[in-house]
This record gives structure tokens, sequence and C-alpha cells, in this order.
């Protein structure tokens, strides 16, 4: 059975990830997981997948980055799916885990995407440190101390925290912290 998986890293990627699951649907996936949710999070979905793998599965997806955090972490999940005797097809680079040559290729291709992440990464703390030293870099606005005049009014309405949460697209913590200020 070939099992799709798609990710994004952010909500604001809809298109993204309805093109992903597209081209995994175009390649004969029979189940597909998918999830909105940075790879540096917790990714449930992402764990659904490995967990229900077979033997003889093959888990789809359409580039490296979509599938593993580190060199360590890919080499974690694919060991995973070969004790289960599956495999992973990567579309982009059309390699096969199953294969020798698609097992040295996903050994270079994932060194060299660590490699890539941590080089941008080393340039953007050059970069932020820089901005720092300018004044120009102040960091993110706190999206929901902007809101508090709106959390409180609500509040007082007496809608339920969760729905303020959900209503002003902040978490519900914002809103206890911020409902009685």
């Amino acid at each position: 059975m070939k099992i799709g998986y798609a990710r994004t890293s952010t909500v604001d990627q809809k298109y993204s990830l309805e093109d992903q699951i597209e081209r995994l649907e175009t390649q004969g996936c029979e189940k597909i997981f998918s999830e909105k949710v940075s790879s540096i999070q917790k990714r449930p979905e992402f764990e659904n997948c490995i967990e229900f793998a077979r033997e003889g599965d093959v888990v789809v997806i359409t580039k490296l980055d979509r599938f593993a955090r580190s060199i360590t972490d890919l080499w974690r999940k694919i060991e995973e799916l070969e004790d289960k005797g599956a495999s992973l097809h990567i579309l982009d680079l059309n390699l096969d885990t199953s294969t020798p040559n698609g097992r040295l290729q996903i050994t270079l291709l994932g060194g060299i995407a660590q490699w890539e992440r941590e080089m941008m990464l080393d340039r953007q703390k050059v970069g932020i440190a820089k901005a720092k030293q300018e004044g120009k870099y102040l960091g993110r606005v706190p999206t929901a101390h902007r809101k508090s005049k709106e959390i409180q009014r609500l509040h007082s309405e007496g809608m339920k925290p969760s729905l303020i949460a959900k209503e002003l697209n902040i978490g519900v913590a914002s809103v206890y912290r911020y409902r009685n200020v």
C-alpha cells in the first residue's frame, strides 16, 4: 500500500498542502496523513503515518524536508519503517530507500540538507545580532497584548476563554493572562 504524508509549516500555506495532497493522490496513495505544523513541534499525523505503515508499504512524501528534522531524525524514521518492512519514496528526488542507490542518495542528501539548514540558521543569527546592534530588531510585537482590550470586553460580555481565543486567533493561555488586566 502507498501511504502519503503531507505537511506545511504554517496554516497560511493552504495551497502548498493541497498541492502536496494532490500529488500524493496522483501517485496512487490510498491513505494520506496531513497536517499544518512546524517541523520542530510535535507532528501527530506524521507519527500516525509511521505507525500505520506495515510490511510492503511505501510511505510517499513530496520533499525531503517534509519528513525529517535532521540526519539523525531521518535515519531513525527510516529504520523504524525498515523494521516494519516498509520503505520511503521521495517524489521530488525520485528516491526510494528500498534500493542500495536510494539509501546512498538519502544519506548524502540528508547530510547536505542538515548542513544547509544549519548554515541558514547561523546567517540568521548574525543578521539578528547586527540588527539588534543597530536598534532595528525589536522582536515580534505580542499579538495578544495588542488585543487585551478586546479580550477584556469579550470576557465581560460572558464569552468563554476558548471562544475568545478562537475569535481573536490567539492562545487560550493569552486570554487568561489578559482577561482581567
